[in-house]
This record gives structure tokens, sequence and C-alpha cells, in this order.
């Protein structure tokens, strides 16, 4: 079993930052993939970029090159770096860890990039 907690979320204005962050318990988290998603109002969840064990990196094209993901194993932490925020990358972020046939979510963490 793992449980993810994210933190970071927050009020930001647009072509500012934010760094999430998702900590992970249990055991073997080096083992997992760890994604971010994001789900806006009245809008399905879309995946915003995944991390692979080996440290392979996949981004939505919306977010190339403004979001970085990146993962500590030794803190079992996950993090995504946002840079140059959008209004439209407002929702709320879910972190997500999946390995075979095991998958899991947290709580979700809200952004909101308004000015």
């Amino acid at each position: 079993q793992v449980q993810l907690v994210e933190s970071g979320g927050g009020l930001v204005q647009p072509g500012g930052s934010l760094r999430l962050s998702c900590a992970a318990s249990g055991s073997i988290f080096s083992r997992y993939t760890m994604g971010w998603y994001r789900q806006a109002p009245g809008k399905q969840r879309e995946l915003v970029a995944t991390i692979t064990s080996g440290g392979a990196t996949k981004y939505a094209d919306s977010v190339k090159d403004r979001f970085t993901i990146s993962r500590d194993n030794a803190k079992n932490t996950v993090y995504l770096q946002m840079n140059s925020l959008k209004p439209e990358d407002t929702a709320v972020y879910y972190c997500n860890a999946a390995w075979i046939t095991r998958d899991y979510w947290g709580q979700g963490t809200q952004v909101t990039v308004s000015s």
C-alpha cells in the first residue's frame, strides 16, 4: 500500500512559478512510475507529466518547456516545478504512483493562476 500526500499548491499570478511536492509512504517507491495529473472544473483529468523508475520523463504538450518533473528516491518524493504559469493551468493537481497492477492517487492540491 502507498499513501501519497501532495503539497505546494496555491494562488499565483500569471507568469509566476510554483513547486508541487508529493511525499509517498510505503516501500519500494523507486520502482514506481510517478506522475502528475490535473483536473480543471468541468473537464476530465489529464496527464501533466510522468517519470519512470529509470528517470525517463514525459510531458503533455501544453506544459512542455514550462514544467519539470523530478524525483528523489531517497526522500520518497516527486516534484513538479511549474514556471511561466498561465490561467489555463488552474486545476486540482493529483499525484499518481503506478507499478504493474498497483495504482495509487493522492488527494490533490489546488493550483490557481489568476491576477
